[in-house]
């Protein structure tokens, strides 16, 4: 039985980019509204130029943009996926997905968003006939984080740090294997 709730992924572009912003702001309000700041602090990502331009770069090659829709046609998730990690992360001597950024409508928290756009990201890695999916987070405080993508298949592999005007940022670096 197909659930009619479930949303549907499509691919995004450049016109999408709004979206993006739209949603990472909102998560950036939801962990503030909790006192956990540690990840993106406290301000919206639509309000710094240089993580605007950060997420307008996911607009074009070699990025790839999928998008979860709701029935309405709205934008409710979103996963980047490339073939490259970010520099700050360790490096692996294959060929990788990666998940540069994923982000869901906190309002809608819970309700499979997260992990539909996670089963997209596995069968964009396989149709591409690669073994090995990764993704990065914020590996500090809580861990919550860490665990919501353990949550989703994932296993542990590196911890990084990447160094911050403010101090060290903590990140941790998943795997799925195929």
């Amino acid at each position: 039985m197909i659930d009619s709730n479930a949303p549907k992924i499509r691919t995004g572009g450049p016109e999408d980019v709004p979206d993006i912003l739209a949603l990472l702001d909102g998560a950036v309000a939801w962990l503030a509204g909790q006192g956990r700041t540690g990840q993106w602090g406290d301000q919206p990502f639509s309000t710094t130029p240089a993580r605007v331009e950060h997420i307008e770069q996911y607009g074009r090659q070699p990025f790839l943009i999928r998008l979860a829709v709701d029935a309405e046609g709205r934008t409710v998730g979103s996963c980047v996926l490339s073939e490259e990690c970010g520099a700050y992360v360790p490096a692996v001597a294959e060929r990788e997905l990666y998940v540069r950024n994923l982000v869901t409508d906190r309002t809608r928290r819970g309700s499979g968003i997260g992990a539909a756009l996670i089963a997209d990201a596995v069968e964009e890695a396989r149709r591409r006939g690669i073994g090995l999916l990764r993704v990065d987070c914020y590996g500090g405080a809580d861990r919550k984080l860490v665990a919501q993508y353990r949550a989703l298949g994932f296993t542990e592999t590196e911890a990084f740090e990447v160094e911050q005007p403010n101090g060290a940022w903590p990140g941790q670096v998943l795997a799925i294997r195929l």
